[in-house]
């Protein structure tokens, strides 16, 4: 699916406003009625109100963070084989040095300049993924995104 826009560091990023903001304040303000209501008066009812809003907030915390864990381990394994088939022989051996949140920045860059790329990467140990990602001139973007 074509998106309007062509994708690029400053709009790459997933950011969906009903997830990101409603959700969490309601949940926020779940959990803080639930506490005020506790506060007013100890009861059975009360503890298990605070407890189901915990329990609500770390549930929309994780259903995030598990997913993007398996996404980051994909592309990991993609970014791997893909850098077998485009670095040069000398790079190759030095693929399993780049950590995980290099090989998701640097997903955006193009065949041609992956190589130079990852070479500055590993020697000046890059590991900031928005340094990274700024460095790429020619960028791909993913459609897929999460």
């Amino acid at each position: 699916m074509a998106e309007s826009t062509p994708q690029n560091y400053a709009n790459h990023a997933r950011f969906v406003p009903l997830d990101h903001y409603v959700t969490s304040l309601i949940l926020v303000a779940n959990l803080g009625w639930s506490v005020w209501g506790l506060f007013r008066g100890v009861s059975v009812d009360a503890v298990f109100a605070v407890l189901v809003a915990v329990a609500l907030i770390l549930l929309f915390w994780y259903l995030r963070a598990f997913p993007l864990a398996v996404q980051d381990r994909l592309i990991r394994l993609e970014m791997r084989l893909r850098l077998a088939e485009v670095l040069p022989e000398d790079l190759r051996g030095r693929i399993s040095d780049l950590a995980t949140g290099q090989l998701v920045a640097l997903r955006f860059a193009s065949d041609a300049e992956m190589p130079g790329l990852v070479r500055e990467v590993l020697e000046k140990g890059i590991a900031d993924r928005s340094e990274i990602k700024k460095k790429i001139k020619d960028w791909q973007p993913d459609h897929l995104r999460c």
